[in-house]
């Protein structure tokens, strides 16, 4: 694992987690994907590009969305209750859920193409200037949500250091497709998960994410709690998808065996986004059912929400209007400031070239 480095200007950062193989493929181990890539290529999340048998993070400080709002918005209700958050995301996620509301953060796939041309003009925002800006807005934590921050680790555990230091607590939103290793580095660092169980349906997290499995992420959840961090779980209950009242018990029935009684639990409403935009919200009579469900079952903590869904930035004011920078150096292009790559930055499609996956 290489040091932790704080870099003061754009620049590739090296993956935290990779495993560097004799012929110059890298395995990305900081999710269950364990993408094995070439010189060249991106993994599925397209945030991280191995480049001469080196995996680095193309998104290290860069910044896509910014919001000050309750903890109660994640939905966390069990941890500082009363307390404010500055929620930011970035780009990148390792499941394409149908749904999504955050396509262009989440997949981000247009922006991180930008990033890999040394194109892009998204703000980037240092781990001490963000830790700055949350005090300046008397802040009480920092949640990272919107895109998936386990494609955002090295960033993520930056942060979070700076953020204890300065007496803030962290808040993880994830769908906890993520590995051993990875949670085990962020355990010291991250004080809050709130954590998607979409479903216990094989088949409804293959479509979202092919090889993916109901165990790895419910392992991951029970780790997660294992280790000391505080968790709290939701479920967007999603008509014809996972709205089976029997799915949902077994839910209810999971949590409360293996993070017990007391874990809270958050029923969300669906609102039609991207290939669901056929589906209806869901009936508010479901969500109530299913939160009632859970109670029978013994759960202590069901919360039935019939006016929140996904953790969504699309009525975020732009990130600008948080930050004290100058608007021209906003506008600025990010290509790094390392010297190893020479005049052309971090043009992924050079190396993709030289790995033979793109014609000359």
């Amino acid at each position: 694992m290489p040091d932790s480095h704080q870099p003061d200007s754009y620049q590739l950062v090296e993956t935290m987690l990779q495993q560097p193989l004799p012929n110059g493929d890298v395995v990305c181990n900081l999710c269950l994907w364990r993408c094995r890539l070439q010189h060249g290529q991106r993994g599925f999340c397209q945030a991280h590009v191995n480049r001469n048998g080196t995996l680095y993070n193309l998104s290290y400080g860069i910044i896509s969305a910014i919001e000050v709002e309750s903890i109660r918005n994640k939905p966390v209700y069990h941890y500082r209750p009363d307390s404010r958050v500055m929620s930011i995301g970035s780009y990148g996620c390792n499941f394409r859920c149908k749904g999504c509301h955050n396509l262009d953060i989440s997949w981000g796939v247009d922006a991180l193409d930008k990033l890999a041309r040394g194109q892009s003009t998204d703000a980037w925002i240092g781990p001490q200037q963000i830790i700055e800006t949350a005090l300046k807005h008397g802040v009480d934590g920092i949640a990272f949500t919107y895109s998936e921050p386990a494609v955002w680790l090295e960033y993520v555990v930056d942060v979070s250091k700076l953020a204890h230091e300065a007496g803030l607590f962290t808040v993880y939103v994830s769908n906890s497709f993520v590995t051993d290793e990875a949670l085990e580095i962020m355990a010291p660092h991250i004080d809050v998960l709130c954590s998607d169980i979409k479903s216990l349906s094989a088949e409804f997290y293959r479509d979202v994410c092919p090889v993916s499995t109901v165990d790895q992420v419910l392992g991951s959840i029970e780790k997660a709690a294992n280790l000391g961090i505080h968790v709290e779980t939701r479920t967007n209950v999603i008509p014809t998808k996972n709205d089976n009242p029997e799915e949902l018990a077994s839910i209810a029935e999971w949590i409360r065996d293996h993070l017990g009684k007391d874990s809270p639990w958050h029923v969300t409403k669906f609102f039609p986004a991207y290939k669901l935009s056929h589906l209806p919200a869901t009936d508010n009579a479901i969500i109530e059912q299913a939160a009632a469900a859970g109670r029978e079952l013994g759960l202590q903590h069901v919360y039935a929400h019939t006016d929140i869904s996904c953790d969504c930035a699309t009525e975020n004011a732009p990130v600008s209007a948080w930050l004290e920078l100058d608007p021209d150096a906003l506008d600025e292009v990010n290509k790094c400031s390392a010297t190893c790559c020479g005049d052309e930055g971090i043009l992924v499609k050079k190396f993709e070239r030289e790995a033979g996956l793109l014609a000359k």
